[in-house]
């Protein structure tokens, strides 16, 4: 039985990835420069290293100090993200979830600041029993820590929650946890390759939650038999 839902948050609720390839991208465009998808793809759902500006400097020989390009960055990130609205079926989906007294929680690689900042700032946050972010954990996706503690939070088993995401980072790290995983790319994580997942939506506005969490349960009890 499903008793919980676990979303990832950057680029499943809210697009900020794609706001933030949009915002990186245009600050190479001043520069006659572009960012590979097969370098930034690697970095989506997860912490990493890899810092897009100093890149950036690199690649186009630049002797602009780096703080200079990241306000540029910034600036325009912020005028982009002013616009966004939570991700099409986002609502419906948490609305849904509590008619049907499903426990929901955040599982997020990006700091707790970020996420109940925009949690916050777009009237969701009252939805959560839980947020767990990258303050929580000590290695973030793809490990499965998150999740792990995202389900032991709403205090139920992983195999009774359903994991929502957008990254192949992200669901590894769900189908590592034990949980069942819905996989909703966005327009930046579209084309990259996913592993394991039990099902792929384009837009949580496809299919009502009650007839998708049907074809889960539908697909646990042949599983099970």
């Amino acid at each position: 039985m499903i008793k919980g839902l676990v979303f990832d948050f950057d680029g499943l609720i809210l697009d900020t990835e794609s706001v933030e390839y949009a915002a990186l991208q245009w600050v190479y465009n001043q520069y006659g420069q572009s960012l590979s998808m097969d370098i930034w793809g690697a970095c989506i759902g997860t912490q990493h290293e890899f810092d897009p500006i100093l890149h950036l400097k690199e690649i186009a020989e630049l002797e602009l100090p780096a703080q200079g390009l990241h306000r540029l960055y910034r600036a325009r990130f912020c005028r982009l993200i002013r616009n966004e609205k939570p991700r099409p079926g986002v609502v419906d989906y948490l609305e849904s979830a509590q008619e049907m007294g499903l426990k929901l929680a955040i599982a997020s690689s990006s700091p707790m600041s970020w996420v109940e900042g925009f949690l916050e700032d777009l009237g969701l946050i009252r939805y959560f029993h839980a947020i767990c972010t990258a303050d929580d954990v000590e290695v973030v996706k793809p490990d499965p820590a998150l999740y792990e503690v995202a389900v032991q939070r709403l205090g139920i088993e992983p195999a009774e929650a359903v994991a929502f995401e957008d990254s192949p980072n992200g669901a590894l790290a769900a189908k590592r946890a034990g949980l069942s995983c819905v996989v909703i790319p966005n327009s930046v994580t579209e084309g990259l390759s996913f592993g394991d997942f039990d099902l792929k939506l384009s837009s949580m506005a496809d299919l009502p939650l009650k007839e998708l969490m049907a074809m889960l349960m539908g697909k646990l009890d042949k599983l099970i038999s």
